[in-house]
């Protein structure tokens, strides 16, 4: 299911860092951020993306032709986690039914997603019709005055860490984007059930 496509690490020197990204942040956060960032330049209306994070020095190590074709030449940052693009998300798959069927091998280390969706304000919640179903539902959310259009990067690693950012299509910039590892718990639980013995 992997594709050899991969997205710079900057700290282990194989590409440009990630702007905005802080310095103390953790591996899989840096991750987050840079998928999002990769995210960002393939532009909006994009499908769901799903990411292997492997441990950079492991990759190295155990498959260096790959690593070599990545640009992970150099010396990782120790628990640096690369990024690596799998096979498209099946258009007209819903995302838990796609989720469900993933495994990982024991090579990968966690798993991340980015996917756009469309939002409300909280202060919208009490406004949802009852009785909806998840068409009816989408078509309201949709045609709302206050949506906003988000992509969502989440990610999480087997030891159940988990790491997330927002960004809002009408504040398409790095500096705006919001991380957090709670901020979209029924993804990142998902996320953590492809890893479910």
């Amino acid at each position: 299911m992997s594709s050899t496509s991969s997205i710079p690490d900057p700290a282990d020197g194989s590409g440009p860092a990630i702007p905005n990204t802080p310095m103390a942040a953790s591996p899989l956060t840096r991750a987050v951020l840079e998928i999002d960032e990769y995210a960002s330049t393939l532009g909006w209306d994009q499908p769901a993306r799903l990411f292997a994070l492997v441990d950079t020095a492991k990759l190295r190590v155990q498959e260096p032709g790959l690593a070599s074709q990545l640009g992970l030449d150099t010396e990782a940052a120790a628990g640096s986690l690369t990024p690596i693009e799998q096979d498209e998300v099946p258009a007209g798959t819903a995302l838990d039914k796609f989720l469900g069927t993933i495994a990982w091998p024991d090579a990968v280390a966690g798993c991340a997603l980015t996917v756009e969706r469309l939002m409300l304000p909280p202060s919208a919640e009490g406004t949802v019709p009852n009785g909806l179903n998840e068409k009816q539902l989408a078509k309201w959310v949709a045609a709302h005055p206050d949506r906003q259009e988000v992509r969502m990067t989440v990610a999480v690693l087997r030891d159940g860490a988990r790491d997330s950012a927002v960004r809002l299509r009408e504040k398409d910039s790095p500096t705006e984007v919001l991380t957090g590892a709670d901020l979209v718990p029924g993804l990142a639980e998902a996320l953590a059930a492809t890893f479910a013995d």
